[in-house]
């Protein structure tokens, strides 16, 4: 299984992987954000033949659903399966679908709850790989999240194409809010819930407040903002401006100080001009931005945006690796602070990582014996498993433990268990 873009298909990716068995099949799921995902794709496809010559190759995803030609057309490629089958057991030759994908091997586990968007934003494709948005009802959602916490997931996230419209497609139009609140009171096992992006401008006062008041719901917001420029955003045909995106920010963190923010950006939006990049460059700041996805605009085929006057590509370019810089800047910064304070891990496999409820990546660390505790060394690692030490053991995988951060290296807390 291959699989490239967002959490909802890295969640469908898990769904194939248990309608394909044991046969020798190699799926792509394939990712139409960029045209740089279209290319990585097809180099994917490409590799995956040179590695497995007499497998089938089986393409899914946005990519194939929005040019299946193109892509039926490459000699790598066995057949094409559309977004709206991909999860059919029909079109893997089943006639009944197995259990629900159970990740195993993983700490934390994605849980679509909505599909495809009613949105047509100028610069995006992946309504036309995904369709109308449809939201899954939340009686499905909850037996869905019940059997992965009964398998010893620790951690859920609701992922979905426009997750902020779920419900309104359902009978009595229930909103995420809504679905959180159930979720949370019906499974009163599951540790952590973690929302994918989501629409700011959707963030009603019931998701609102589970946001910042609800422990279980994890300190993490990550918003789908794009630009910081109200010309941009109007072009976009996004529903928000600039200052609608800071005041929501502002409240969130009046009310829940803790709570780690990430965005989207993307640079080099046809039209942009050096002072609208610098209202986008200036967002990261105002925003309080720690977990940023930068991207370059690349023109979309058949989208309004492509037929706008584009940017030079090498200033796209060198706009992107300003934000990515910019961005950073204020990462390196928040970590610094974290240094020093307790926080609750969700320990991954194989033992010697995992992510805080802000979704800090932590590498863990075991202090030797007669040894400062603000000295550790890394876990001795065999086979895939921790030996055994003073602090630590590997059965710690796949539990929510404290861990004292002694510091910071290449982008991520270092700590050890309290």
């Amino acid at each position: 299984m291959i699989t490239l873009g967002c959490r909802l298909n890295i969640a469908e990716s898990e769904m194939i992987r248990g309608l394909l068995g044991t046969r020798d099949v190699v799926v792509v799921n394939s990712c139409a954000v960029t045209n740089e995902a279209v290319k990585a794709t097809r180099a994917a496809i490409r590799k995956a033949r040179r590695r497995r010559p007499g497998a089938e190759i089986v393409v899914t995803g946005c990519a194939a659903t929005i040019d299946p030609g193109a892509f039926t057309a490459m000699p790598d490629v066995s057949r094409v399966v559309p977004n709206i089958s991909k999860l059919a057991p029909d079109a893997w030759g089943l006639t009944a679908a197995p259990p629900p994908a159970r990740f195993e091997g993983h700490a934390r586990a994605l849980v679509e709850v909505q599909n495809g968007c009613d949105h047509r934003c100028t610069f995006c494709a992946i309504p036309y790989g995904r369709g109308a948005s449809r939201s899954v009802p939340a009686g499905a959602v909850i037996e869905r999240i019940g059997d992965l916490v009964d398998a010893g997931h620790g951690e859920v996230v609701l992922t979905g194409v426009d997750l902020t419209s779920y419900g309104a497609d359902l009978p009595g139009a229930p909103t995420l809010g809504h679905l959180v609140e159930r979720i949370l009171r019906l499974v009163p096992a599951l540790r952590r819930l973690r929302l994918s992006s989501l629409d700011g401008i959707e963030i009603d006062d019931r998701l609102f407040d589970l946001l910042v008041g609800e422990p279980r719901v994890m300190p993490h917001v990550h918003l789908s903002l794009q630009a910081g420029d109200d010309m941009i955003l109007k072009r976009m045909k996004r529903r928000h401006d600039r200052a609608q995106s800071v005041a929501l920010v502002e409240r969130l963190r009046a009310r829940r100080p803790e709570i780690a923010i990430g965005a989207d950006i993307i640079a080099g939006f046809p039209t942009e001009t050096e002072a609208m990049f610098a209202n986008s460059l200036a967002l990261i700041a105002n925003c309080s931005i720690v977990h940023a996805h930068i991207f370059p605009y690349s023109p979309r085929a058949n989208t309004p945006a492509a037929r706008m006057p584009q940017v030079d590509p090498a200033v796209v370019k060198d706009r992107a690796g300003r934000l990515r810089a910019e961005a950073e800047v204020h990462r390196t910064r928040w970590l610094a602070t974290l240094i020093g304070r307790e926080q609750r891990v969700l320990v991954e496999a194989p033992g010697d990582r995992g992510h805080a409820e802000n979704f800090a990546e932590v590498v863990l660390t075991s202090p030797p014996f007669g040894l400062s505790l603000s000295k550790p060394r890394p876990f001795s690692i065999s086979r895939g498993e921790e030996k055994d030490s003073p602090s630590t053991s590997s059965g710690r995988t796949g539990r929510v433990e404290a861990v004292q951060i002694t510091h910071t290296a290449d982008g991520k807390l270092i700590g050890h268990f309290i």
